[in-house]
């Protein structure tokens, strides 16, 4: 894994260029926007950039895929096999894209929340590893662990099963502080009110598991509070205040004996 071409511009791919360039040489980079394509290849000392697909370098190792889901495919298709390895990032999308395509590739997932403007450090990232045969495997768990030293094998239903996590976990919680934000602004507070809430929320689960660090009205059945809180809300932060209150409850009946 010596010499590897990115392919794509974007939120994973600027994380894993910036990462790759420190530790194997980074040959080229593609976007279907050049200026794009030229950014990301003059943040990282790479002097090939391209929105030619055609124009890939014929001579590298690997070729690592980190565009949209859906664009995926195009990709794969529009380019000849060259006995490289050819991998994608995605957690939802089955390495059988590849068949037919590519005699030797794999999938290769990073579980975490990227965006293009902020480069996240990779090494403690979890990766998720698959490939097409166990040559194939070898070299993309080298490739893996030029990044990572968490990379662990998992096929694309088992990938699937953690991408679903992931939307609960990041995705999901991420849109409860824009909600949050968005009461706050409507009583002229501030976000940063939060954040050390949020910070004290993620750092219990290095000692608890979630449900044990579970607190609020909807576990303690605060039945007063609660009404309290659904009088000030309305669409759909009524309805998704609701609606996960009565799943803690449901998750939390009140002891009998409690009563």
């Amino acid at each position: 894994m010596k010499r590897v071409v990115i392919i794509g511009s974007g939120n994973v791919a600027t994380s894993m260029a910036h990462a790759l360039s420190a530790r194997c040489q980074v040959a080229q980079i593609y976007s279907r926007r050049l200026p794009h394509a030229q950014s990301l290849a003059h943040a990282i000392g790479c002097n090939n950039a391209t929105d030619d697909l055609q124009a890939l370098v014929p001579d590298a190792d690997a070729y690592i895929i980190a565009v949209s889901d859906d664009a995926i495919a195009d990709v794969i298709t529009a380019v000849p096999d060259n006995g490289a390895l050819w991998v994608h990032t995605s957690g939802s999308k089955s390495i059988d894209l590849f068949d037919g395509h590519r005699s030797r590739c794999g999938v290769l997932w990073p579980m975490q929340s990227f965006s293009r403007q902020v480069v996240t450090p990779l090494d403690d990232v979890h990766f998720f590893a698959e490939a097409n045969n166990e040559a194939a495997l070898a070299d993309l768990l080298a490739l893996g662990r030029l990044l990572s030293c968490h990379v662990v094998e998992a096929d694309s239903a088992m990938r699937l099963q953690l991408h679903v996590a992931s939307v609960f976990s990041c995705n999901f919680a991420n849109h409860m502080w824009t909600l949050a934000a968005e009461v706050l602004s409507e009583a002229g507070l501030p976000f940063d009110a939060m954040k050390p809430l949020i910070r004290t929320t993620v750092e219990k689960l290095d000692r608890l598991s979630p449900a044990e660090s579970q607190t609020g009205p909807a576990i303690r059945h605060d039945m007063k509070v609660v009404a309290n809180h659904l009088a000030m809300l309305d669409g759909d932060k009524r309805k998704i205040y609701d609606l996960i209150t009565q799943s803690i409850m449901n998750r939390n009946p009140l002891d009998d004996n409690a009563q």
